[in-house]
């Protein structure tokens, strides 16, 4: 009997050894996003899904589904309360939908420059306004990764105010998009971002407003023979955690996912910055004119005098702007 008992214990021991020391099961997790399989973005999405997955021992596996394969921005937005998407990438205009002053990150000429965005991010400002947004949708907002200067591509050149007039211009169907193009007399409209290299190529519109890399990558290019450097916005994307997902993670598993969301955006971030670098000889050798020569000055006061007068259409309080300006 003793040897028998002795037996099953080893048995049982080494069995033991072959078994997985986590015992809990799988959670399979959706992110989404709108951009393309070539772009940084969903490179660095599928990293920080393998390193999530990695880190937790298998826990979490989180699959990605780029080029709007869960729907169009608003969907995923909405898909986030829903619990049908668990992570998102999403431009600061989708979620100032929610909690308005958030969205100023998106709008025309509010930061200087690329460095004063990397301030605003770095902010209390920011973790503020991130706050202010997680208690209006009870989503968490990890950070945000750098999009690009966003630029106007057109079959003509674009160097001043008075070069906009009369534009059919595509833009994003968020408010803070349409600012731009109203300031400087063009007519802004909306298309889906799925729908917009066709509305380019029959003529839909004349033109339209996005950083280089996702002009390279939906190939715009192709059908705009100008590329206008306006830098009009220093855009990115929030990088957001549902808050169904983000409500029942533990605290040591909230502090595994914001460690590697955080890695993944600033080194995604730094892609970007690289690529802008690159682009510009880039479509120059595709046969494209980068205009480099736009007065941005006077389309930057154009924005000003348009933001002066129509005040109703800033959905943020002035205290935020001063803020912002100081740093």
């Amino acid at each position: 009997m003793k040897r028998r008992f002795a037996l099953l214990l080893a048995l049982i021991i080494a069995v033991s050894t072959l078994t997985p020391t986590h015992a809990f099961a799988v959670e399979k997790l959706k992110w989404a996003h709108v951009y393309e399989t070539s772009q940084p973005y969903h490179k660095w999405a599928l990293w920080a899904a393998d390193e999530i997955k990695k880190r937790s021992n298998g826990k979490y596996e989180i699959e990605v589904f780029p080029a709007s394969s869960l729907g169009k921005e608003v969907d995923i937005n909405e898909g986030l309360s829903l619990g049908t998407v668990d992570i998102i990438y999403t431009g600061n205009q989708f979620a100032g939908r929610t909690y308005g002053p958030i969205s100023i990150a998106g709008y025309p000429y509010v930061f200087r420059n690329l460095d004063h965005w990397k301030k605003f991010m770095a902010s209390d400002l920011f973790r503020d306004l991130a706050a202010g947004y997680e208690k209006a949708a009870g989503h968490k907002v990890i950070t945000a990764t750098y999009y690009g200067q966003r630029h106007v591509t057109a079959k003509k050149e674009v160097s001043t105010p008075a070069d906009m007039k009369g534009l059919k211009i595509r833009v994003p169907n968020a408010p803070a998009y349409t600012i731009f193009p109203k300031a400087t007399g063009a007519n802004p409209t909306p298309i889906a971002f799925a729908e917009v290299y066709l509305a380019l190529q029959q003529g839909t519109v004349d033109a339209q407003e996005n950083p280089l890399p996702t002009i390279q990558a939906k190939k715009f290019y192709e059908v705009q023979k100008y590329i206008n450097l306006t830098g009009h916005i220093t855009d990115s994307l929030l990088l957001i955690v549902g808050g169904p997902l983000w409500d029942r993670l533990d605290d040591a598993d909230r502090k595994l996912f914001h460690d590697v969301l955080m890695e993944a955006a600033n080194n995604c971030t730094a892609d970007v910055e690289n690529k802008e670098k690159e682009l510009v000889g880039w479509f120059e050798q595709q046969g494209n004119i980068v205009n480099q020569k736009v007065d941005v000055a006077a389309m930057q006061k154009a924005t000003e005098e348009y933001y002066n007068s129509h005040p109703k259409e800033v959905p943020w309080p002035k205290d935020i702007w001063d803020r912002l300006q100081a740093l």
